[in-house]
């Protein structure tokens, strides 16, 4: 039995850490970083080349019809370079959201634009409550005619201050839950960019004022699925990055000398790197399955996702503070580069809910 990437996916995940490595090293994320929008579109550019912009869109709409294994591959050397701008709310979230929900004018019109790199999308779950349980979600949606109009406040939008266009989670006079597209240039809609700590993630404030938008089909499920893919999605990242920490950590350790000799030779420190390497090698192992679950509609797909999300965001915060106490004094200054995984770090673990929040759906899930 093989548990190991497709020779595809190999090649993919190694085109990707080339590309990024030569395209979007830390001195490009810092320039991103100090833009109004964080949003490097010439990259994103040659992203939309590459295919990646439709990686999971279906081949009909312009994709390449792939799974979200194969999109974890890129997610976690997105992560590695600690790559800023949508690409994970846009080609991943939004993406799925419209390839699994949307009528067939709604894929033609946006997984089309998607694809070839003419739109971003984003999703907005999160409101006041900072919560993405649906019992905390406010925002209504009322019928008008052949269309909907929504009203509420949603907080944290990942580049909606970019987006062509908002998957919603609202409620109808029902309360039963429902994902709606709205176009942020429709009437009633606007957005307000916020400050936070990760500069690579851009997040914004929605105001819906009777915003005109469309339902997508599959109502709670399809709302489920999202959070799902989302919480595999961040793991992914979160990966990627724990290993580009836990490697700078150890290329300064070899370099960096006390008492005459390299940091890297001391007891303690060697203790800390192996258990950052003991903490990855099992859950790139879960991350790989919660992906092809996801994949495959297997029983436990929920259930692996929300393990993955609360492992790997645990694993990234824990093992970016070691690296940066690995780095001593410098590790914590804005010029030496760590900051940007440390920031990230603290985004992921908050992003489509906390570590606690997955491992109490684990419980549940599990019906422990």
């Amino acid at each position: 039995m093989d548990f190991g990437l497709s020779e595809e996916q190999q090649q993919l995940k190694e085109s990707a850490r080339a590309f990024l490595s030569g395209e979007c090293p830390a001195a490009f994320v810092r320039k991103t970083m100090a833009a109004d929008d964080g949003y490097p579109r010439e990259l994103y550019a040659q992203i939309a080349k590459l295919g990646w912009s439709g990686l999971v869109v279906p081949e009909k709409f312009g994709g390449a019809g792939l799974g979200m294994l194969d999109m974890a591959m890129v997610l976690e050397e997105g992560g590695y370079a600690a790559m800023p701008g949508p690409f994970l709310f846009s080609s991943v979230l939004a993406a799925i959201a419209l390839k699994l929900g949307g009528s067939e004018q709604l894929k033609s019109k946006w997984l089309t634009a998607l694809a070839e790199g003419k739109a971003i999308g984003t999703v907005a779950v999160v409101e006041r409550a900072a919560s993405i349980d649906p019992v905390d979600i406010a925002t209504i949606a009322a019928k008008d005619g052949a269309r909907w109009r929504l009203n509420g406040a949603k907080m944290f939008v990942p580049y909606a201050n970019v987006a062509d266009f908002i998957v919603v989670a609202a409620k109808d006079n029902a309360r039963n839950i429902f994902l709606f597209v709205v176009d942020t240039k429709a009437p009633g809609v606007t957005t307000r960019l916020l400050k936070n700590l990760d500069l690579t993630r851009r997040v914004s404030s929605v105001e819906l004022k009777g915003a005109p938008a469309e339902r997508l089909g599959g109502g709670t499920d399809l709302f489920a699925k999202l959070i799902d893919v989302a919480a595999v999605a961040v793991a992914a990242d979160s990966l990627g990055g724990t290993e580009r920490a836990l490697e700078m950590a150890v290329e300064y350790s070899k370099v960096r000398e006390q008492f005459g000799k390299p940091i890297g030779s001391f007891q303690a420190l060697k203790h800390v790197a192996a258990e950052i390497v003991a903490d990855l090698e099992p859950a790139r192992a879960m991350l790989w399955y919660a992906a092809y679950a996801q994949d495959t509609g297997a029983a436990d797909a929920s259930r692996t996702a929300a393990m993955a999300k609360a492992r790997l965001c645990d694993i990234y915060s824990r093992g970016t503070d070691r690296a940066v106490l690995m780095h001593g004094g410098i590790g914590f200054t804005w010029e030496h580069d760590m900051h940007l995984w440390f920031k990230r770090a603290r985004f992921n673990e908050s992003c489509f809910g906390s570590p606690a929040y997955h491992r109490e759906r684990v419980a549940q899930l599990g019906a422990y």
